[in-house]
């Protein structure tokens, strides 16, 4: 295969890259990595196994909401509005829109953070602030398109996870064994950084964002 093939094939695939790349990458949140961090700190390399479960229960509802969104062309709230009693729609609302706004919250909150981090003089609150009414610009100003491209770009920054490991010293028989054998303590602060992991790894918003941007990705195919 000479190179331009094999470049017009990375461009094919870079272009069917979208909403199920942002959306899990998404999941990667300040908020996430904060829970992350801590189970890692209180109880190592323990809480490995948690990954068996988590991925897989991601990927299966980014799935099914993916297909939700092909299939019928709708947003989640669009889709309970039309099948469902208007109480099952306003008890989804009255759970999932404070968890969304907070979660929200927490990941403005975990930017300006960092950038505190790395300019001191500048208090988090105003960074927090600058980054809110900068989303929001983006998001008023820029077509879909523009904003998922921008978007795809930049999750394959997550990719450096993958070489970190090699940068530190790893002990990987005590990775393989924590990931291969559960170890339980049956203890309120274990069971609370399960519940942490679990809640943190499958948001609440991913079920509406994700079937929002194949609706959304399906309009700008059907424009061309």
């Amino acid at each position: 295969m000479n190179n331009s093939r094999k470049g017009l094939y990375i461009r094919k695939f870079l272009r069917i890259l979208g909403p199920g790349l942002i959306t899990g990458a998404s999941d990667d949140d300040p908020s996430g990595i904060a829970t992350y961090s801590q189970a890692g700190a209180q109880y190592g390399l323990s809480t490995l196994w948690t990954a068996w479960i988590t991925f897989p229960l991601m990927a299966s509802i980014q799935e099914m909401c993916a297909r939700i969104g092909l299939t019928t062309s709708q947003g989640l709230t669009g889709i309970l509005k039309q099948y469902y009693p208007r109480w099952v729609l306003y008890t989804m609302l009255l759970f999932s829109f404070p968890a969304i706004v907070m979660n929200i919250c927490a990941d403005i909150a975990g930017m300006g953070a960092v950038a505190n981090l790395i300019v001191p003089s500048v208090n988090t609150e105003y960074f927090s602030v600058g980054f809110t009414v900068l989303l929001l610009f983006f998001i008023v100003a820029f077509p879909y398109r523009k904003i998922a491209s921008i978007l795809k770009y930049l999750a394959m920054v997550l990719l450096v996870y993958l070489l970190v490991p090699f940068f530190a010293k790893t002990d990987w028989l005590a990775v393989v064994k924590s990931t291969f054998v559960p170890h339980i303590q049956m203890n309120k602060d274990y069971l609370g950084i399960l519940v942490g992991i679990l809640g943190t790894t499958i948001s609440p918003y991913l079920f509406f964002w994700q079937t929002t941007m194949e609706v959304e990705e399906l309009r700008e195919k059907q424009k061309k």
